[in-house]
């Protein structure tokens, strides 16, 4: 891919910090309901509880989530990180993948069923305290950047120097 020019990338940046940012505090969010909803004595407030989770769930969780992935991508190759150049980048998109998918075929649907019998079970406490541990690791690991590059960032890398410097400068 071509590499992005400095005000595509620094506008693709904001909005990918901004929506990872979104995503995280959905995360505590359906965290919050899911503990009031599978904690509460009262059914009212599980049921209100399950309610608002599918909300969330059906608006936000699935834009979020692509909005996160495609921003994410569209960073990572159109700058000089690359996708497998270095090993948190490839961290990142993986757990990001994983995630994304989840949340989409596995979390949906559990809010769903949850909201249509008006109670929560364990699943949708556990669930989003995983999402919200692996987006705050996802969060560190981007600011820094620790692993070194990949295999392929380290053969790719002598290139790379070599165009950049001019000739005589060691």
């Amino acid at each position: 891919m071509k590499p992005l020019k400095r005000p595509a990338r620094r506008s693709i940046l904001v909005a990918h910090v901004a929506i990872s940012v979104g995503w995280l505090g959905l995360a505590v969010g359906l965290l919050a309901l899911g503990l009031t909803a599978f904690l509460t004595h009262d059914a009212a407030t599980a049921e209100a509880a399950t309610r608002a989770m599918k909300v969330f769930s059906d608006w936000l969780v699935v834009p979020v989530a692509l909005l996160s992935l495609v921003s994410g991508l569209a960073l990572a190759l159109g700058t000089s990180w690359g996708l497998a150049r270095h090993r948190w980048v490839w961290a990142k998109f993986w757990l990001t993948l994983i995630t994304a998918g989840l949340s989409v075929f596995a979390l949906r649907p559990a809010i769903d069923e949850a909201a249509a019998r008006g109670a929560a079970d364990i699943d949708l406490v556990i669930a989003p305290s995983v999402a919200t541990a692996t987006y705050l690791f996802v969060t560190a690991i981007s600011v820094l950047k620790p692993w070194g590059p990949t295999r392929r960032g380290r053969r790719l890398r002598p290139a790379r120097e070599s165009v950049s410097r001019p000739a005589g400068l060691g």
